[in-house]
């Protein structure tokens, strides 16, 4: 059967691919436990070698790989490049920090007896991945996963799958053996399939609908399952802070970059009262600025969304909100053209009840609400079934993070947003999952630790 890839800036096929079959699946799965054997025996300088060799080649491949990722996604030429770039910095840290995350971790050396950890790798490590930030979350659990031993059967989205095959051919060619890392196509009932097999870990990235039946399938299986779903992440600007017109510029990007199909997308936003009109009208300034049109274009901002069905969820978002109130401070509707695009959307008088500040958008739209007090705010932003990020402007750093202290969410922003380090963790909260990638905990997340008690004379 044949995987259909669409331009969703064009509505034109690209091109169909090969999908995979539960017989292919059982093929690739016994290959990995085989290559994982030899994989894991290889030394970690070896392992490293692999991935610094497949960072270099994004590098090298960078334009061709970035107009393949626009062709089937409809994100702008450059912010594929700025993915891309994005990724090849966090190979850079995953590689210069294996040493001091995977090795041997000597605890204690008293009385004759000593105490060291050891991580082991998982095993075969099942990666069902999201189409939004393709190589980001791909590397997210591709590459820690291969330094610590592991080999990886990868499901890229179908909504992503040229990329992912473009992956594959730059990880083989780095010198990642071909029974270490293999690629599943298809569409969802190929991702179900996965989770009837007996992989050593699950990782997901997707919605939560999706990672909650990941999570109850894999249950019964007793094996690490680590689930990155959506948000509904918050923004708060407090009263005391003095470039409202620079903090509407920032915070506009922090909303509708990528057309606001980012995880970390700030999504729902609350100023203080004193702030409010101002704020707004930098805002919507900043949004109605900004280029839309195909992908390919220079300058274009906004282009295609990638899922043709996303533009009824914001169209029910919209009616929602304007029937209870809300006033439609610019967009507000698709755009007559083929492809999947929609107007950048900003709703003011906002209350916290409407779809648009409860439910994730994934898509060009922003509810912004005036509140009265920090109390108020952070109320407001913790009324979300997700806990994903949550941002807080301030002139203060202490109020700042006294406010975001009393959030639940596992990433806080002072003073900035939408944004991610390969130094700090990568987690959930509530429905936006569990578990962390990157940092210290993102790979060790890919062992299994052991523990030597050492008695004698021994060596280190």
């Amino acid at each position: 059967m044949q995987l259909e890839i669409i331009n969703p800036a064009t509505g034109k096929t690209i091109t169909s691919i090969h999908q995979d079959n539960e017989t292919s699946l059982s093929q690739k799965f016994n290959t990995l436990k085989i290559g994982q054997l030899d994989w894991s025996q290889k030394s970690l300088d070896q392992r490293i070698t692999a991935l610094i060799n497949f960072k270099v080649l994004l590098e090298k491949n960078i334009e061709n790989l970035a107009q393949i990722l626009t062709s089937e996604v409809g994100k702008p030429l450059q912010q594929s490049k700025n993915e891309i770039n994005g990724g090849i910095a966090r190979i850079t840290w995953l590689c210069n920090n294996a040493y001091n995350y995977l090795a041997d971790e000597y605890m204690s050396e008293q009385d004759g007896m000593g105490e060291k950890i050891v991580y082991e790798p998982l095993g075969v490590v099942c990666n069902i991945s999201a189409w939004n930030y393709p190589y980001l979350v791909g590397i997210n659990v591709i590459v820690p996963a291969l330094l610590a031993g592991n080999s990886v059967l990868y499901k890229p989205s179908e909504y992503s799958s040229l990329t992912g095959l473009e992956i594959q051919k730059l990880l083989l060619e780095a010198g990642v053996p071909s029974n270490v890392f293999e690629i599943a196509i298809g569409k969802g009932d190929i991702g179900a399939a996965l989770l009837e097999m007996d992989f050593d870990g699950y990782f997901f990235t997707g919605s939560h609908k999706t990672g909650q039946f990941i999570y109850q399938k894999v249950a019964p299986k007793m094996v690490p399952c680590q689930i990155e779903l959506g948000g509904k992440d918050p923004l708060y600007v407090a009263d005391d802070v003095e470039d409202i017109k620079n903090i509407a510029i920032g915070t506009a990007d922090g909303a509708f970059y990528n057309n606001g199909q980012s995880c970390c997308s700030v999504e729902r936003i609350y100023i203080q009262e004193k702030n409010y009109d101002e704020f707004i009208k930098h805002f919507v300034e900043e949004v109605q600025s900004w280029k839309s049109g195909l992908p390919t274009e220079d300058g274009v901002y906004l282009a295609a969304l990638t899922r043709a069905a996303q533009i009824e969820v914001l169209e029910n978002q919209i009616n929602d909100a304007l029937a209870k109130g809300a006033k439609l401070t610019c967009g507000g509707k698709r755009i007559d053209k083929p492809g999947n695009y929609f107007e950048a959307t900003v709703l003011t008088d906002v209350t916290n009840d409407m779809l648009v500040m409860q439910e994730e958008s994934f898509g060009p739209i922003i509810g912004i609400m005036k509140v009265a007090t920090d109390e108020e705010a952070i109320q407001l932003m913790n009324d979300t079934a997700y806990g994903l990020t949550a941002a807080v402007y301030s002139k203060s750093q202490k109020r700042g993070e006294t406010i975001l202290s009393k959030i639940n969410s596992g990433t806080s922003y002072w003073n900035c947003c939408d944004r991610v380090s390969p130094a700090l963790p990568w987690s959930g909260r509530k429905n936006s999952g569990f578990g962390s990638t990157l940092s210290h905990a993102g790979i060790r997340a890919f062992t299994k630790p052991k523990a030597y008690h050492l008695r004698g004379q021994w060596k280190k």
